[in-house]
């Protein structure tokens, strides 16, 4: 569950126990999104001063990408501490870039686009199938991990001058 009354969490702490799943449309087009199960959000919500609500917790799930040298899908897994300042628009702080705003008069806290903000920032760029992967060849396009090819490597002449230097020394 990640909807919460915010009457109540004004009275007492609410543990957070809840999934954001794949299909949930706080998802963007683009995003990286999360595998089969979701996001798993864990942790602890509570009241922190006047319409102001604290989270710490946990995000956990795996995420889908690809490799950034050979374009395999890859699946990545993803832990991160998290913690989030709630607070209702209109206050003094709530213009803070790290506050995570509320519509004023809002009777209910969703976390979700929070939980996904914070999960973008978790799930890897850049991600490798493994650490030796060799990649796409730049002139033919084969996957080198897979297959070879005769495609003779472009050579940048401004290089020549340090090339030769370099050979000149051995």
């Amino acid at each position: 569950m990640l909807y919460f009354d915010i009457r109540g969490l004004e009275a007492q702490a609410e543990s957070v126990d809840g999934i954001l799943s794949a299909t949930d449309p706080v998802w963007e087009a683009d995003d990286v999104r999360p595998l089969r199960d979701g996001v798993h959000v864990s942790g602890r919500l509570s009241g922190a001063g006047h319409s102001r609500f604290y989270f710490t917790g946990v995000l956990e799930g795996m995420a889908a990408t690809e490799c950034r040298r050979c374009l395999v899908p890859v699946e990545v897994g993803v832990c991160e501490d998290v913690t989030l300042l709630f607070a209702e628009a209109g206050l003094d702080d709530a213009d803070e870039d790290d506050v995570v705003l509320i519509p004023a008069g809002a009777r209910e806290l969703d976390m979700r686009s929070a939980v996904r903000e914070e999960w973008l920032v978790a799930a890897p760029a850049f991600a490798l199938c493994r650490e030796d992967c060799k990649g796409l060849c730049p002139t033919c396009g084969i996957d080198r991990n897979t297959g070879t090819c005769a495609c003779v490597p472009d050579s940048d002449a401004r290089w020549d001058g340090l090339r030769d230097a370099r050979i000149s020394e051995s």
